[in-house]
C-alpha cells in the first residue's frame, strides 16, 4: 500500500489499482501494462540506489516531473535525482504495515489528477522489488559494516565508486570523493595506547556521519584512512564539506586523554568526463598525499 500526500490536499490512502476503475478502460490496459513492463525492470537489481534509478527512468515517458528524492531513514538511505521545485507529492511506502520509506517528485507546476493517477498505478511496480532490495541491503550491512566505526568497510567500497560513477553519467549529474587520513595515527597508538587509538577512529567516524548529507556513503578503507562518495555535488561543495570537517576533527575531545588533540588530512576530487574509478581514486589520493606533505591538517583538491 502507498500513502499518497500532496501539499495542497493532504495524506489519502491508494490501494493497488484502485485507479483503474477511475479511468477509460483503454488507458487502464496501458496501465497494467506499464506496471507489469516496469516491475520486470526493476526486478534485474537488488541494489536501493539502482532500483530507484530504474524507477525514475521507468516513468519518465509517463510523468511530468522535474526531480525524485528517495528516503529511509531507519536504513539511513537517502536518493537524489533531479532537482527540487515548490510543487510536490509524496508517497509513504510500505507492506504490512512495514515502511519502506517515502519517495518524493518534484515538478514546475502542479502534478495534473491524470499524472496522479497514472503514477500511483506504476508505483505498484516499485513496491515489493524496494521490500526485496530493503532486506537485501538489511543482510549486506552486517557483511560490509566496519565493526569498530560503524560505517561501510572495504569490501563494498569499489563497488559503490562503479555504480555511483555510472549513475553519475546516466544522469548527467556531478559526483565527488574525498579521502580523509588522520595525522600521526601511530604516534597516538603509541603514546596513548591502542584502545584510545581506536576511541579516536570512532570518534572521528561519528564526526563525518554527523557532517555529511544522508544520500553520501562513508568507508573505512584502511587502518585511519576513510573515504566518502558524495553524488550530485560539485567540487567546490565537497571542498567546503571537507573543510567543516577538518575543523570539526580539529575541535575533537578524548575524555581523561587532555593531551590528546587529532587532526586530519583530506584529499578531494570531482568526477571528470574520462574517469574510471582507478583515475578518480588515484587523483583523489594524489590530493591526500600533497595535504600530508604540505604540512597536514588541511584541505587539498584537484
Amino acid at each position: 500500500m502507498a500513502t499518497q500526500t500532496q501539499t495542497v490536499s493532504g495524506d489519502r490512502d491508494i490501494a493497488p489499482f484502485r485507479a483503474n476503475q477511475e479511468v477509460e478502460p483503454a488507458l487502464a490496459a496501458r496501465l497494467d501494462h506499464r506496471v507489469l513492463e516496469l516491475g520486470r525492470q526493476l526486478q534485474t537489481t537488488l541494489e536501493v540506489r539502482e532500483l530507484i534509478s530504474l524507477f525514475a527512468e521507468g516513468i519518465n515517458q509517463d510523468i511530468n516531473y522535474r526531480g525524485l528524492h528517495f528516503q529511509n531513514k531507519a536504513e539511513d538511505i537517502e536518493v537524489s535525482i533531479g532537482r527540487r521545485s515548490a510543487h510536490k507529492c509524496t508517497y509513504r511506502l510500505t507492506i504490512e504495515d512495514n515502511s519502506l520509506g517515502e519517495l518524493t517528485l518534484f515538478s514546475r507546476a502542479p502534478f495534473k489528477d491524470e499524472e496522479l493517477v497514472i503514477l500511483e498505478n506504476i508505483l505498484c511496480a516499485l513496491v515489493y522489488p524496494l521490500r526485496n532490495a530493503m532486506l537485501y541491503h538489511s543482510a549486506l550491512q552486517t557483511a560490509l559494516m566496519d565493526p569498530l566505526t560503524g560505517i561501510n568497510n572495504r569490501a563494498g567500497m569499489d563497488t559503490a565508486i562503479k555504480r555511483e560513477i555510472e549513475l553519475a553519467r546516466r544522469h548527467k549529474s556531478s559526483m565527488c570523493i574525498m579521502l580523509l587520513d588522520i595525522d600521526h595515527f601511530k604516534a597516538i597508538n603509541d603514546n596513548f595506547g591502542h584502545a584510545c587509538g581506536d576511541f579516536v577512529l570512532q570518534a572521528v567516524a561519528q564526526c563525518m556521519k554527523e557532517t555529511v548529507r544522508c544520500s553520501d556513503m562513508l568507508f573505512r578503507f584502511g587502518g585511519e584512512e576513510f573515504l566518502i562518495l558524495l553524488s550530485c555535488t560539485e567540487v567546490e561543495g565537497a571542498r567546503l564539506l571537507a573543510e567543516r570537517i577538518r575543523q570539526k576533527i580539529e575541535t575533537l575531545t578524548f575524555g581523561a586523554h587532555k593531551d590528546l588533540k587529532a587532526t586530519a588530512s583530506l584529499g578531494v576530487t570531482a568526477l571528470r568526463k574520462n574517469d574510471t574509478p582507478e583515475t578518480l581514486f588515484k587523483r583523489a589520493d594524489a590530493a591526500l598525499y600533497k595535504a600530508k606533505k604540505s604540512g597536514r591538517n588541511q584541505v587539498i583538491s584537484k
